[in-house]
This record gives structure tokens, C-alpha cells and sequence, in this order.
């Protein structure tokens, strides 16, 4: 059978059809990170207090802010409280103004947010619960990458990457018709798991087009961290955000990989592939070649069982697993807490988004000039640096800004 590289430099190597599939990989990718918005701008601390309106009955003709004055107490530094209350009692409103009230209590009905479309109430004592979104949706994308990648080589690269976005497009609209937040929470797991399976089903495919292709797949992803911001900031509302992201999701096509169908033994089915992508191409593929395509190949199976029985790729394995966990550890740390940074969060996630871009593109480069090895090494050994330079500034020396727009 001919070498799968002899039949991508004869039909183009990177020609219109090769691009036209990394721009169909590649625009999932934007819409990916704008399903981090309803976890990434959810832990945003909203301006708020608790809702008081019982002292209305006893004078519904109180101002908001002689409300806050007879209901809710102050902290240290003079402002109300956003988690206590003063507890309710059944005097007239001259009692309350002449004896005052000193008895607090956490929140009791609820609370009135400034400027705000928050839902859920994960604040004061379930703030703990924006964290347990991060990781339900985290461990959708881990359990999401081991389940596509198998099915990846077992049901081909087409039917892989279609899943995910089958699923992606039913989940989003879920999580925007949540009506409670366990059903979000399932929810976003499960959007979390159609990602995770993309990107994993994705990044393979673009591989066959080589590192260079794969690198121009993740800028779609920094794109789309730039695009989340700038959606969520003029929609102001991430349910309809939701609809937005699974009416895009629609579109995306991606026909089969012709390499796995020749790993697969379906060598006619490859070269009808090949023939059409010469086409598109406009190219010319050499007679001897597609003979060896058509030929008949003995399949080899050997699954994931083959990394085991090979000390090298052991090895390999090991090497790329824990730099994985070390750069996404990083990486997931500094974007989940993007409300701490001590600036407007619309601002930040744009500043994260932009940064990458000419990450992404440098990768391409690096790769190109110094090989896969030394690009690895050198940009690890880089963020570390620069994740140990934060020592130098201790905790709480940035006070904590809160966007006083914040969409959720």
C-alpha cells in the first residue's frame, strides 16, 4: 500500500480542500470555549444584598435606600452586608425607626442583585457550588476524551467528530431551559463530554494534515475565548447566548478520514475519497498510485493494547500524559478565575483569548524551525517561569474587582 504522505503530496498538500476542512474543524472550536460562559461568568460576585421587602408591609412607601438602612447591617468597612440580614419582626415601622434592629440572619428570601441577570443564587453559603460547576464540567471533558477516542478508531473520524456536535447542539439548549440548577449541572457535564470528545476526535483528524494544520485548529479556540466575551457582553444574558452557540453548532460538516479507511481495509472507498479531493484540488494523481491505494491490505487491529506492549510508547505516553495534566492544571486555573483578577471579567477573558492567538500561531512556527521536541521543552519550561513569578506577589495584594455588569 502506498505511504499515506506520497498520496497528501499528490493530491496537495495543503490545498483547497485540506483548508476548507481545517476551517470546518477549526469553527467548532470557536463555540467550545463560549460554553465555558455559563461556569466562567456564573463565579463573577455579584453587587447584591438579601431581599427585605417584609419591612414593606410595614410601609410600602419606604425608599430603597431607607430599606437598606432598616433591614440590612454593615460591614467593617461601611457597606451593607451581600449575606446577612436583619431578622424580621411584626413591629410598626415607628418601632423599627425608633428601637432599630440587632438581631441578624443569613438570607432568607432571596436576594436583589444590582444590574444585573443572575440566577441560581450561588452565593454567600453555595458559593462553594461555582467550583463543583468548574469540575462537573472538567470531568465531562476528561470522561468525554476517553470514550470519543476509541470510538474514534473503532467507527471512524467522521462519525466521531458529528457525535459531539449532534449532542453539543440537544445539551447547549438544555442548558439554556434549565430550570434548576441540578438539571444544569448534569447538563453542563454532559456538554462538558460532547467537547472533550470533539476536541480529542478533532485534533486526531487535524493531525493528518500535519502539526501545522492542528495549531491552526486551536486559534479557532482562541478566537472563540475573545468571542465569548464580546457575545456575553451584548447579549447580556446567557440563556439566549445558549441558543446562539447550538444555532451555529448546526452547521458544521466534516467528510471521513481517508487514512483510517485505509487502515480499516476499505482501500475503494479511499480512493474514491482521494479522487475527490485530487479534484477539488485540482490535481492529478498518478495511475501506479491509486492502484496501490485500491489494493486489497490485511487489517492490523491492535488498539489501545498496542501502547502497552511497546516499552517506547509507554514511555511517550507517559511523557505527553503528564505534560498534558501539568499545562491544562496551569492553564484551567488561570481561565476558571477569571472574576479574581482584579479587573472587569469581560476584559480579562478578552485579554486570555487574544493572548493565544499569536501563542497558537508562534506553535506553528516553532514547529516548523525546531521540531516537535524542542517546542515542547521550551514553551513548558516557559509558563512555568512565569506560573513561579506569581510567588513574588503575595495573596491579596490586588483588591478583588466586582463587575457591577456582570450577565448571569
Amino acid at each position: 500500500m502506498a505511504d499515506f504522505g506520497e498520496i497528501l503530496r499528490a493530491i496537495g498538500d495543503f490545498g483547497f480542500f485540506q483548508k476548507v476542512i481545517i476551517l470546518g474543524l477549526g469553527f467548532p472550536n470557536i463555540l467550545i470555549p463560549l460554553c465555558f460562559c455559563s461556569c466562567v461568568f456564573l463565579q463573577s460576585d455579584p453587587e447584591r444584598h438579601c431581599n427585605t421587602d417584609w419591612i414593606l408591609r410595614a410601609d410600602p412607601n419606604l425608599t430603597a435606600d431607607e430599606q437598606l438602612n432598616l433591614t440590612v447591617p454593615r460591614e467593617e468597612d461601611g457597606t451593607f452586608s451581600r449575606c446577612r440580614m436583619f431578622v424580621p419582626v411584626d413591629w410598626d415601622i415607628g418601632a423599627i425607626r425608633e428601637y432599630g434592629l440587632n438581631e441578624s440572619t443569613g438570607c432568607q428570601n432571596g436576594w436583589v442583585y444590582y444590574n444585573t441577570l443572575y440566577e441560581f443564587d450561588l452565593v454567600c453559603d453555595k458559593s462553594n457550588m461555582v467550583e463543583v460547576v468548574q469540575t462537573v464540567f472538567l470531568a465531562g471533558l476528561l470522561f468525554g476524551s476517553f470514550v470519543f477516542g476509541p470510538i474514534a478508531e473503532s467507527y471512524g473520524r467522521r462519525r466521531t467528530t458529528q457525535m459531539p456536535v449532534v449532542i453539543l447542539i440537544i445539551l447547549i439548549v438544555v442548558v439554556a431551559v434549565s430550570p434548576n440548577f441540578h438539571i444544569y449541572l448534569v447538563s453542563q457535564f454532559i456538554v462538558g463530554f460532547a467537547g472533550g470528545g470533539y476536541r480529542t476526535a478533532s485534533t486526531v483528524l487535524g493531525m493528518i494534515y500535519g502539526s501545522s494544520a492542528s495549531c491552526a485548529c486551536q486559534v479557532f479556540t482562541a478566537i472563540g475565548g475573545c468571542a465569548s466575551a464580546g457575545l456575553i457582553y451584548v447579549i447580556r444574558y446567557w440563556r439566549i447566548a445558549q441558543y446562539v452557540m447550538a444555532g451555529v453548532q448546526a452547521f458544521v460538516w466534516i467528510p471521513e478520514s481517508a487514512r483510517w479507511l485505509l487502515g480499516q481495509g476499505r482501500p475503494k472507498e479511499a480512493n474514491e475519497l482521494i479522487c475527490r479531493v485530487a479534484a477539488i484540488n485540482k490535481k492529478e494523481i498518478p495511475e501506479n498510485l491509486l492502484n496501490k491505494v485500491t489494493e486489497e491490505q490485511e487489517v492490523q487491529r491492535g488498539g489501545i493494547k498496542t501502547i502497552f506492549t511497546s516499552a517506547l510508547l509507554r514511555k511517550y505516553l507517559f511523557l505527553i500524559s503528564f505534560a498534558w495534566f501539568s499545562l491544562n492544571l496551569g492553564y484551567y486555573c488561570l481561565i476558571l478565575n477569571v472574576g479574581r483578577f482584579g479587573l472587569d471579567i469581560f476584559l480579562v477573558q478578552l485579554l486570555f483569548g487574544i493572548s493565544e492567538i499569536p501563542a497558537n500561531l508562534l506553535s506553528i512556527w516553532l514547529l516548523e524551525l525546531v521540531g516537535r521536541k524542542l517546542s515542547l521543552i521550551s514553551t513548558l519550561l516557559t509558563a512555568g517561569s512565569f506560573c513561579l513569578l506569581t510567588l513574588a506577589f503575595p495573596q491579596g495584594a490586588f483588591p478583588r474587582h466586582v463587575a457591577s455588569d456582570s450577565v448571569f
